[in-house]
C-alpha cells in the first residue's frame, strides 16, 4: 500500500466551500466541543443553558392531542406511502388555514411546502436563491445554520446589525448600504434567535418596505412562532406580502414541543406573483424532487394536531416561559460580570454580554464557556457561535429549578473567577 503523500491521481476531491461550511461554529458543533470539557466525576447534574430543545423536561410536555394524532395516523395505514414532493394536500392546506388566520391575503395549500423541519426550508431555499456572485444579508448576531447553508451553496455573505440598544432592531441604514445588484434575500428570525426579541408592527413595515427600495426578498424564520410573552404583539411578516415578497419558514417543532418530529414548512406570500413569474416557485419544487420531506405519518397527523389542540396547551407553554424569562432576567442582574441589555419577549433565549475586564484568567466567551462547563457543569453557548464575540446566548426554556440552580452555579463560577479589586 502507498504511504505518505498521495501518489497517484484520483478523480475525486472535496468542494473546498463544503469544508468551508463543516468548518463554520454552528450552535451544534460549539455545544459538542463544550461538552467534551465536562468533569466526569461531578455528582450534579449537567444544566443544558445552550440548547434550545425544552422536550426533555416533565413541565414542557407536548400535548396528548399530538401524540394521538401521530398514533391514529399510523394505524390508520393512510399513510405509509411516499408523500408527494411538495406534501400531502390535507396538511398543507391544515397548514395554509393555521397561517390564513393571521394574514390579509389567503394563502391556498399550493403556496405551502413541507419539509423535514425547519432546517430543511433553510436548505431548500438558499439553494433556490444561490448563483454566481449572488449575495444574501443576514443578521447578527443570528442563528448560525443560515450562514452554513450559504456557505455550502456559495452565496456570498454580508451581515447586517441588530441593534442590542434599540431591542435588538434592524439596522435599516446598515442594510441598505451592504445591498447591490447582486443582493437575492434578507433574513429575519422573528421572534428572534438568539436574541429573544419580537418585532413590532411598525419595524416589519419599515424592513418590508427597505427589501422593496433593495429589490429583494424577506425570508421570515418564524419558527418560534406565537412564543411570545411581552408586550410586543406578534406579527407574521406575511402581513407586508403586498409589498415585497415574504418567503415564511416554520415548524411544529417549538410550539408544540417536538423538535424530533421534523415537520416543516416554506411557504410564499406574494399575491403579486413575483416568485411565480421569476420561477422561483419552480425552482422550489425542483429541488424538493430531488429531497426527502418528513415522514408521511406526521405529515398525516397535521390536520388532526392543527384542529384539535387546545388553547390552555399553548397558554400554559407560554405562562412557562414568561415565569423562566424572568426568573432568567431577574438572576443575571445579580451577576457583575455579565449583562443583558434587553428582558425578552419571545423564543426561548436571551443574550448576555460579558464583562471580561471583571475576571481573572478568562480572554474570551469560548474559555468561559469551557470552563463554566467543566467547573459548574453548566452549558451555555459562546456568543461567537452567532456571531457576537464576548456575548452569550443562554436558554430558559427549561425546568424553573433546573434554571434557578444552573444560574447559581454560573453566579458562583463569576465570583470566584472575579478579579481581585
Amino acid at each position: 500500500m502507498e504511504s505518505g503523500a498521495v501518489k497517484k491521481k484520483w478523480g475525486f476531491q472535496v468542494k473546498q466551500e463544503h469544508i468551508t461550511a463543516t468548518a463554520t461554529l454552528t450552535v451544534r458543533s460549539a455545544l459538542t466541543i463544550i461538552k467534551q470539557n465536562l468533569k466526569e466525576n461531578d455528582p450534579r447534574p449537567i444544566i443544558p443553558l445552550g440548547h434550545g430543545d425544552p422536550s426533555a423536561f416533565p413541565c414542557f410536555r407536548t400535548t396528548p392531542v399530538a401524540a394521538d394524532a401521530v398514533v391514529d395516523a399510523v394505524r390508520s395505514a393512510e399513510f405509509d406511502c411516499y408523500s408527494p414532493s411538495v406534501g400531502i394536500l390535507p396538511a398543507r392546506r391544515a397548514i395554509a388555514d393555521y397561517l390564513n388566520s393571521e394574514l390579509p391575503c389567503k394563502l391556498s395549500p399550493d403556496d405551502v411546502y413541507l419539509t423535514a423541519g425547519c432546517k430543511q426550508a433553510i436548505q431548500v431555499i438558499l439553494t433556490v436563491l444561490a448563483r454566481p456572485g449572488a449575495n444574501i444579508l443576514l443578521p447578527k448576531p443570528g442563528f448560525p445554520l443560515y450562514e452554513a447553508n450559504a456557505r455550502h451553496t456559495r452565496l456570498e455573505i454580508r451581515h447586517f446589525d441588530l441593534l442590542p440598544e434599540k431591542g435588538w432592531e434592524v439596522d435599516l441604514d446598515g442594510l441598505e448600504a451592504l445591498a447591490d445588484e447582486n443582493t437575492v434575500a434578507m433574513v429575519i428570525v422573528n421572534p428572534g434567535n438568539p436574541c429573544g426579541n419580537v418585532f413590532t408592527y411598525q419595524q416589519l413595515q419599515k424592513i418590508a418596505e427597505k427589501a422593496r427600495k433593495l429589490g429583494i426578498m424577506v425570508i421570515s424564520d418564524e419558527v418560534y412562532d406565537h412564543l411570545t410573552f411581552g408586550s410586543t404583539p406578534y406579527v407574521r411578516m406575511g402581513v407586508f406580502g403586498s409589498t415585497v415578497p415574504v418567503i415564511t419558514l416554520g415548524s411544529m417543532s417549538k410550539r408544540w414541543i417536538v423538535p424530533g418530529w421534523r415537520l416543516g414548512w416554506l411557504v410564499t406570500s406574494d399575491p403579486s406573483g413575483i416568485l411565480q413569474e421569476l420561477r422561483i416557485v419552480d425552482s422550489i419544487k425542483g429541488y424538493l424532487n430531488i429531497s426527502s420531506g418528513p415522514a408521511t405519518f406526521v405529515q398525516g397527523a397535521v390536520p388532526q394536531i392543527f384542529k384539535n389542540t387546545k388553547e390552555d396547551f399553548f397558554s400554559k407553554i407560554v405562562d412557562i416561559l414568561r415565569d423562566t424569562a424572568d426568573i432568567c432576567y431577574d438572576r443575571i442582574k445579580e451577576i457583575p460580570c455579565i449583562t443583558c441589555p434587553r428582558k425578552p419577549e419571545g423564543s426561548m433565549f436571551v443574550m448576555v454580554k460579558l464583562n471580561l475586564s471583571l475576571l481573572e484568567g478568562i480572554s474570551d466567551d469560548m474559555e468561559f464557556a469551557l470552563q463554566l462547563a467543566k467547573e459548574e457543569s453548566v452549558i451555555v453557548l459562546p456568543g461567537m457561535a452567532v456571531g457576537m464575540k464576548n456575548w452569550l446566548r443562554i436558554t430558559f426554556a427549561i425546568e424553573p429549578s433546573a434554571l434557578e440552580e444552573g444560574l447559581g452555579r454560573i453566579k458562583a463560577f463569576c465570583q470566584r473567577h472575579a478579579k481581585q479589586q
